[in-house]
C-alpha cells in the first residue's frame, strides 16, 4: 500500500498543478506562521486624506523635506494586500513625481495636484458599511427616496 501512495504522489502534484488545488489538500500550509492571524485591514481614509494634502504641498513648495515626506508614506503603501491597482499606480506617480525640481513648472504642479485630487476617490475602501438598527424601508415602486417606518 505504501509502494502504491509513493508511486501515486508525482501523478498528484501534477494534476494539482494542472486544475489548481490548493495546498491544504496536498497538506501543505503555504505560511505556517501566519495561519492563525487576522487579514490586513484596509488603512484608514485619513492616511490618504493626509497624503492628499501633504502632495499638494509639495507640488505647492517644491522642497525636499515636503517631497520625501509624500514618497515616505506612499511607498510603503504600495505594497498593502488590500489596496486597489488604481490606487497602487496613483501611489506609483507620486513616488516618480514628487520630486524637488529646478523649476516648479505648472505642469509639475498640475500633474501632482491631480493625483492628490484622485487620491480620495481611488484609494477607498471597496466594501460598504453595514448600518445596524437601520429603520428606513425601501420604495415598493423602486423610484424615489425612502421613508423612515412608521
Amino acid at each position: 500500500m505504501a509502494r502504491s501512495i509513493h508511486l501515486l504522489r508525482p501523478l498528484l502534484w501534477t494534476t494539482c498543478a494542472i486544475a489548481g488545488c490548493g495546498l491544504g489538500l496536498l497538506g501543505i500550509s503555504a505560511a505556517p506562521g501566519l495561519a492563525g492571524q487576522q487579514p490586513e485591514t484596509f488603512p484608514p481614509a485619513e492616511i490618504f486624506r493626509n497624503l492628499q494634502l501633504i502632495t499638494l504641498n509639495c507640488s505647492r513648495e517644491n522642497t525636499a523635506a515636503s517631497c520625501d515626506q509624500v514618497r515616505a508614506i506612499a511607498d510603503p503603501l504600495l505594497d498593502h494586500p488590500r489596496l486597489p491597482a488604481s490606487c497602487k499606480d496613483l501611489l506609483w506617480s507620486l513616488s516618480q513625481k514628487a520630486r524637488p525640481a529646478a523649476s516648479n513648472s505648472e505642469a509639475r504642479r498640475d500633474g501632482l495636484d491631480r493625483v492628490a485630487k484622485d487620491l480620495t476617490m481611488f484609494c477607498k475602501s471597496q466594501t460598504k458599511p453595514t448600518g445596524k438598527g437601520d429603520n428606513k424601508t425601501t420604495n415598493p415602486f423602486g423610484m424615489g427616496a425612502s421613508s423612515p417606518a412608521r
